[in-house]
């Protein structure tokens, strides 16, 4: 599969400001007003610059809005990953080690806080979604992190600290049990949890996790 970024390049040449203008436009449109009204006229009003404009460079407004959110999500996905390489490459004390990856798998909410309004509107709209779009969506972004994750729970039931046969199922589990009460709670970032009320929800998933998985 093209990367995200191949995909919103291969776009007809022209001008580099303004290919990467009507990029950062189509963001906006995407994490404001969701997919279906993210329209090719929207873009070029963000943008500030005839429709044609927008056409020139991308004829395909709908890949422009694929290549955006696929671009976005990767992003998510790594930094994901480098959440977990940095958390669970030295486990010292596997309980508070997890509990600050959930802490931690968190942060994207507030950096990536663009990303996410652009997740809570197509979660909305996803019967209206291109199948493609969707499926592309959760491939790079969720199931890719899950991939990520799962691969550092792999190394830690080697290393005879968790029992683990699969390593997928389980990553789901962590996410669904760790971080997920807090995502769903503040609505995909969208409104504060208090720090204690996630701590809580954090440490009581990582208890439920390792009473799963413990050896």
């Amino acid at each position: 599969m093209a990367t995200p970024l191949a995909t919103i390049e291969r776009a007809p040449s022209g001008p580099a400001g303004e290919r990467r203008e009507i990029v950062r436009a189509a963001r906006t449109v995407l994490a404001r007003e969701g997919w279906t009204r993210c329209t090719a006229e929207a873009t070029a009003a963000e943008a500030g610059v005839p429709a044609d404009t927008v056409a020139l460079h991308f004829p395909d407004h709908e890949q422009l809005l694929l290549g955006v959110l696929l671009d976005s999500s990767a992003s998510v996905a790594a930094a994901l990953a480098a959440v977990a390489d940095s958390h669970l490459e030295e486990v010292t004390d596997l309980e508070a080690d997890l509990i600050a990856l959930g802490r931690a798998w968190l942060a994207p909410l507030e950096a990536f806080r663009e990303h996410f309004a652009i997740v809570r509107h197509i979660s909305a709209e996803v019967t209206r979604l291109p199948t493609e779009a969707v499926d592309k969506w959760q491939a790079t972004g969720p199931r890719q992190a899950r991939r990520e994750l799962a691969r550092r729970l792999r190394r830690l039931a080697s290393m005879g600290l968790l029992d683990i046969s699969d390593a997928e199922q389980a990553a789901e589990r962590f996410i669904l049990l760790v971080p997920s009460g807090v995502v769903q709670r503040s609505f995909l970032g969208a409104l504060p949890v208090p720090r204690d009320e996630a701590d809580a929800l954090i440490a009581d998933g990582v208890a439920d996790f390792i009473r799963l998985y413990r050896p």
